[in-house]
């Protein structure tokens, strides 16, 4: 087949899972669907080969095609039929935590499936034992209603009675309901998009185009595997806690590149563990799709044959791997381990790898009434970090971490409107990039002052230990969240639900990138720059870098 065709094709599809995008942001209720753009869309062949993704959270990058495989293995595809919408949330297959509702639908073609659709989003309530977020369960049972792979609409037509367990079940019923159908009018704008695919080219040349696509998208990872530096690294890092102890938790990444292969092996790290910090194995694989892709073929549109070449291990029934009935609600685990995936390049890679952002997304929530709707309201954000600096330029900041270039933060203006925070304060803060011959990006500063009772959820898994550096540079202080600062009862927390008054106040502080190379190497009017622009301040300059500004 012509490579004019093919990338028709590609385009076409691509196009679709963009339509997909844009019918779920504009129906959704919930904002973090529709502002923080919390989910991942993908379609896929009649054999559940991905063919196209549209833009989304980065940590879903390929996450829908575990789900989908066991979701498919578990309903049957035999006993699907034109129409079907499936709803699966069993952490393990699902690659997600219980609140990260996967949608999957087959779209059918003179009788016979010629594709499949899958939409995963972040839903607000599903009956856990907490309102909002989840951040000490001990086992999946406390994470909210068990979906395996149910049939939410059967025949285009939906199941009441799955209708009516999410609403009874649900502390904001209205909101997830409402969700639910923003999903399904997503996936039934694919499925009639890729029916006009398919009748404008024809089942044989799309087959073809997709056949097509997917050996060039792994021609060309494995040649870039190929080009990379081979040899094995490993690296280690800590997660602050589980939620439920106080005990910092060990992980350890070895990455291997070499026979055409690259192996992300987290052989060492510690067992499972009783709060909500383990990871589904799918989810895990999702993590180390993210720093593949971006190592091999990053300017490219998506496809199974991008990971062809990559194989992740973690032996079940570890912190990598869970297993029922491990809880895994507060998945920061793999935002941390995507760069500890970085961490053990750099070690061979030195030229190719920054240093490391802030570590982790510093993510927080306010649960409570609203005093003008009386409802229940719970409403979050990611909060932004600096970037680590590269070999030959700083990093950027603040933005959002690395899983989730493609997300956005709620803005101020809605959580206001939706919550009872009310914000003091949002600035970069000065000397939070982590110094070196190129800087690291700067953090982020929030005052919150809240105007209504509630609780505010603070989550965050790296505020105990240090962003690192590379060649030299200096690490930057962790990320810090103070509750009730200039009181009696101030404190330094990093996931915690604290219950709050009216006039009571919380601090954020994430954290900056890590410096590279030698602070003494940097140009001192890149210094004196930074001073003008209030990332360094004048002292810092003169004690850190030896300029005068």
């Amino acid at each position: 087949m012509d490579g004019a065709t093919v990338e028709v094709v590609r385009s076409y599809l691509v196009a679709a899972a963009e339509e997909m995008r844009a019918a779920l942001i504009r129906t959704a209720f919930n904002p973090v669907i529709y502002e923080v753009h919390d989910f991942g869309i993908s379609i896929y062949d009649a054999d559940l080969r991905l063919v196209a993704e549209s833009t989304g959270l980065s940590r879903f990058l390929g996450a829908n095609d575990y789900s989908i495989r066991k979701g498919v293995e578990y309903v049957g595809a035999d006993t699907l039929r034109a129409g079907d919408v499936v709803l699966m949330n069993y952490p393990y297959w699902n690659a997600a935590h219980a609140y990260d509702a996967t949608l999957f639908a087959p779209v059918f073609l003179d009788g016979a499936a010629v594709g499949y659709l899958c939409i995963r989003a972040h839903w607000m309530d599903l009956g856990a034992k907490d309102p909002g977020y989840v951040l000490d369960s001990t086992d999946m049972h406390q994470e909210g209603v068990i979906f395996p792979g149910t049939r939410i609409f059967r025949a285009g037509e939906p199941a009441p009675e799955i209708v009516e367990l999410i609403r009874f079940n649900s502390r904001m019923p209205d909101l997830v309901l409402g969700d639910l159908h923003a999903q399904v009018a997503a996936i039934r704008t694919g499925e009639r998009r890729l029916l006009e695919i398919f009748g404008r080219f024809g089942r044989d040349t799309v087959a073809a185009a997709v056949r097509r696509m997917i050996e060039d998208g792994e021609a060309r990872a494995r040649a870039a595997v190929e080009a990379l530096p081979q040899g094995s690294w490993t690296a280690q890092d800590w997660l602050d806690d589980d939620g439920v102890t106080a005990d910092p938790i060990l992980m350890r990444c070895t990455v291997t590149v070499a026979d055409g292969r690259f192996t992300v092996d987290f052989a060492g790290s510690s067992p499972a563990v009783p709060g909500p910090v383990n990871l589904p194995f799918g989810a895990t694989i999702a993590t180390a799709r993210v720093a593949f892709k971006a190592i091999t073929t990053p300017g490219e549109q998506t496809n199974a044959g991008h990971f062809a070449a990559l194989d992740v291990r973690a032996a079940p029934g570890t912190l990598f791997h869970a297993v029922y009935p491990a809880a895994t609600f507060t998945q920061w685990t793999g935002t941390v381990a995507l760069e500890l995936i970085y961490k053990a390049l750099a070690q061979g890679m030195p030229d190719r790898l920054p240093a490391s952002s802030g570590g982790d997304v510093p993510g927080f929530m306010m649960v409570g009434t609203h005093p003008d709707t009386g409802q229940l309201f719970a409403v979050s954000n990611n909060d932004a970090v600096g970037w680590g600096a590269a070999p030959d330029h700083d990093g950027i900041g603040p933005a959002n971490h690395l899983c989730q270039t493609q997300a956005r933060n709620t803005p101020v203006e809605v959580l206001e409107a939706k919550t009872g925070m009310f914000f003091e304060r949002v600035e970069m803060r000065v000397d939070s990039g982590g110094a070196g011959r190129f800087r690291g990006g700067v953090g982020l500063r929030r005052d919150i002052r809240f105007v209504t009772p509630g609780e505010f959820l603070s989550v965050i898994k790296k505020t105990r230990s240090r962003p690192w550096a590379l060649d030299g540079g200096l690490e930057p202080e962790p990320n810090r969240v103070v509750v009730f600062p200039g009181t009696s009862r101030e404190a330094r927390v990093s996931t915690k639900r604290t219950r709050v008054q009216v006039g009571d106040r919380v601090t954020l502080l994430t954290a900056g990138g890590g410096g590279h190379g030698d602070p003494a190497g940097r140009d001192p009017e890149a210094v004196r720059e930074d001073v003008a622009e209030g990332y360094v301040s004048v002292a810092a300059a003169r004690e850190v870098y030896g300029v005068t500004a």
